[in-house]
This record gives structure tokens, C-alpha cells and sequence, in this order.
């Protein structure tokens, strides 16, 4: 009966001392503000009765942060949270009860209004744009603001620019480095640069950083073989690779440079139509995968062709021009037709005979008809005939019966002041009966 009583006495005098922890007045009119200087902390407000206080973070569909404020009594009913203790992009409260860390929670919690800690909106589409000698201009877009689940909480900033935008530029073997003053601009002008450099933007706003609108400035080379012999009016494929160089930075690391092989890299095909005359563009061209390029060029006189990347930017990338060195493509004299007049190559023995050559460009010289000997197995001149507007022929009378070979061979020539090779027609057969 004794032991019953004392077990009952302790269960009793236990729930009177629960009763009386959890008894203590609860504290009311929980608030969040900004603290004044610059945004770095939540300042939270309370009203009790002169208790101690214990201050926690709570999630809202979010998980809570491990962080815990004890404040004796007699303090200002106030703290100041640090936003750094706070996950980004999150829904919470700020609770406050009566307690101490040796006591632990004496009363109800009192809670805040739910806010939100969104992070900054990371910028896209960043692009470049020379500026010749005042440098570069950097223009970025910002997506919409994700929907706000904690719509006109106390920690909302008001108006359309709540998000700062830090430059950063990262060379190869240094660390990303500001180079200028935080901004709510979408642009920025980076004079005196030179490439290769990877651009980057801290973007922040009262809660936390992110970095993005990345722009690569690299550096190109190029190398090409051009064809040292081209048929005029036949165009030649001009072929060769365009090599990038690039910088990357991870943070709190040194930047690293890399070659890059992209396709899509444009390429130009650059000519002297005249000694001495300036360098035009004779045809345009794209690397492919690998960074390789093909390019057709048509050919007119001999003349000589240096391949070039010129300056561009495109997707977040600024590249600077490259040139190879120039090569000389000489150019041959075509061969567009040539045979006998009426097609026929065979004859009878004492009739006509035309043969003929048509040649281009259509230019003005003298050709020379030539036969095939078959004793001494050389071609021998039969007779000089003047070409007009690309077009020679001679007319003679079949000879004796036999097999004949002829052909008319074309000199060198001069066309926009560079020398152009001479040729020869295929052999021509014809047979005497």
C-alpha cells in the first residue's frame, strides 16, 4: 500500500512540474524586418513578460536550419538573425518561446508571418559586342522571377530592380576578380581587354549570390592548304582547322586555359584580285565538328588567297581574328571543247577537215596545231593559228589513208597583271580512209 502511494505522490508531483514548464506566459506580436545596415540580417522583435527567450527557424515545406539563440532576461525583446544562416530559395518562420538552454521551452511558441529567402533570378543570353578601341560591350537577359509563394511578406523588396550585378573577368593562372562596382544595369563596357578571358556576373540580392551570364572572349588560329594550281572558272576547295583558345575558372580556383575545336566558327577566304590591291572576301565558309573547314572558291586569274577568322561573337563567345599566310594559286588555261567540226573522226582520203579548240577565259593569242609522229614519237608543229574571243580552228584536206593525232597547244598568258599557264587539248584522233 506504501509503495502504491509513493509511485502515485511521484507521478503527481511529475505532471505538476510539466504543467508548470509548459505554464509560462507565451510571447506574442512575433515580427521580421530588415535590420538597418544594408540588408545583412532579419531583425526579429517580440513582446513578453521579461522571460528568457530561445530563438529557432522554422520551414515552411522546407527544411529547418539547425540554428538555435538564447537571450536571458532582461534583454531588448529583439535579435538579429544573420541572412547567411538562412537556405536560399526556402519558406520559413521565426519561432520565439519563453526558455533557457539549461531549462529548455517553458512556453508556447510564438511564431512569425511566413517569408521567403529567393535568390537571385541567374542572368542568360549573355552576349558581346566589339566596340573596336573602347573595348566590349556585354549585354545579358534575366528570366521572369519565379512565382512568389509569400507574396508582400515583410522581407520583400519592393520595386522592379531587387538583384545587383557584380563584373568579373578570369584569366588564365588568376582567380575570377571584380572589375567593377556592383550595378542593376543589363550591360556593361569592359574597355582595354584582350582575349582569351571568361566575363562572369555575381549576381546578389539580400539573401544570397549566384553566379552566371558567362562570356567567353578567346583567342583563334588558323591554318589552310590551298591548291598551288586551278583550272580557270573551276573552283577550288581551300581546306584546313581553326583552333580556339579558351578560359574557364572554377571557384576560389585559378582559371585554366584549353583549346577548343568548335563547329560553326565562321571562316572567310580573302584575295588580291590585282597585285597590290586590298584583300576582299572571295568566298565564306563554317568549321564542322573538329574545328575543320572545306570551302569551295571560285577561281578567275591567278592570283593569291588568305583565310581568315574574322572578329564575331555569337552565343556568349567573342572571338578574336586570325590569318594564315597567303599561298598563290596559279591558274591554267580550260579547255571547254574541243574535236573536229561535225563531230566525225573518221574521213575519207581528199576531203575537208576542220579541227577545232575553244578555250577559257576567251582570250586573244596564237595557238599551235600540232601532229603526232609515230617515228619519232614526238609531236611536231603543223601550222600556228590565231585564236579570237577563246575560239581557234584550221581547216586542211585529209591526206593519205592512216590513223592521225592532233592537238592545238594554247601559250601562257597575262590576265590582271599575274601570269596564267598555257595548255594543251586532249589528243585529238582521226582516222583517213
Amino acid at each position: 500500500m506504501r509503495r502504491w502511494f509513493a509511485v502515485a505522490l511521484a507521478v503527481l508531483v511529475g505532471a505538476t512540474a510539466l504543467t508548470a514548464c509548459a505554464s509560462d506566459p507565451m510571447p506574442t506580436d512575433v515580427t521580421v524586418a530588415w535590420a538597418p545596415k544594408g540588408r545583412a540580417a532579419v531583425l526579429v522583435t517580440w513582446k513578453d513578460s521579461n522571460a528568457p527567450n530561445r530563438i529557432t527557424i522554422e520551414g515552411v515545406l522546407s527544411e529547418s536550419p539547425s540554428y538555435v539563440k538564447y537571450l536571458p532576461a532582461g534583454e531588448p525583446n529583439s535579435w538579429e538573425i544573420p541572412t547567411s544562416v538562412f537556405p536560399p530559395d526556402g519558406n520559413y518562420k521565426v519561432a520565439v518561446a519563453a526558455g533557457t538552454s539549461q531549462g529548455g521551452v517553458t512556453s508556447k511558441l510564438a511564431r512569425s508571418v511566413v517569408f521567403d529567402t529567393d535568390g537571385p533570378v541567374r542572368p542568360s543570353a549573355a552576349a558581346a559586342s566589339p566596340l573596336g578601341r573602347r573595348g566590349v560591350l556585354i549585354k545579358w537577359a534575366v528570366p521572369a522571377a519565379p512565382q512568389d509563394f509569400t507574396p508582400n511578406d515583410p522581407l520583400d523588396v519592393k520595386g522592379p530592380r531587387t538583384q545587383r550585378y557584380v563584373p568579373m573577368i578570369g584569366r588564365t593562372g588568376q582567380q575570377l576578380r571584380v572589375i567593377g562596382p556592383a550595378t542593376t544595369s543589363t550591360r556593361q563596357v569592359i574597355k582595354s581587354i584582350k582575349p582569351p578571358y571568361v566575363f562572369q556576373l555575381r549576381t546578389q540580392n539580400e539573401w544570397s549570390t549566384r553566379m552566371g551570364g558567362e562570356v567567353f572572349g578567346v583567342t583563334s588560329s588558323i591554318n589552310s592548304a590551298v591548291p598551288a594550281l586551278a583550272q580557270f572558272s573551276v573552283p577550288i576547295v581551300v581546306r584546313g582547322r581553326v583552333v580556339l583558345q579558351q578560359v574557364t575558372c572554377e571557384v576560389e580556383t585559378p582559371c585554366v586555359q584549353h583549346r577548343a575545336t568548335p563547329a560553326g566558327v565562321p571562316v572567310v577566304v580573302l584575295t588580291q584580285i590585282t597585285p597590290g590591291a586590298r584583300w576582299t572576301p572571295a568566298a565564306r565558309g563554317t568549321t564542322t565538328a573538329g574545328g575543320h573547314y572545306n570551302i569551295a572558291v571560285p577561281t578567275g586569274a591567278s592570283r593569291p588567297y588568305m583565310l581568315s577568322v574574322p572578329a564575331y561573337s555569337k552565343d556568349g563567345v567573342i572571338t578574336g581574328p586570325s590569318t594564315d599566310k597567303p599561298a598563290y594559286t596559279k591558274t591554267v588555261v580550260r579547255v571547254a571543247a574541243a574535236g573536229f567540226i561535225g563531230g566525225e573522226t573518221s574521213k575519207k582520203r581528199g576531203s575537208s577537215v576542220t579541227v577545232f579548240a575553244t578555250v577559257q577565259p576567251a582570250m586573244n593569242t596564237t595557238a599551235m596545231l600540232q601532229a603526232w609522229n609515230r617515228h619519232t614519237r614526238k609531236w611536231v608543229n603543223q601550222k600556228a593559228t590565231p585564236m579570237r574571243k577563246g575560239q581557234t580552228s584550221l581547216a586542211f584536206i585529209a591526206g593519205p589513208a592512216g590513223d592521225f593525232v592532233y592537238r592545238f597547244v594554247i601559250p601562257n598568258a597575262m590576265m590582271l597583271g599575274r601570269p596564267m599557264a598555257g595548255t594543251t587539248t586532249p589528243p585529238l584522233a582521226l582516222h583517213v580512209r
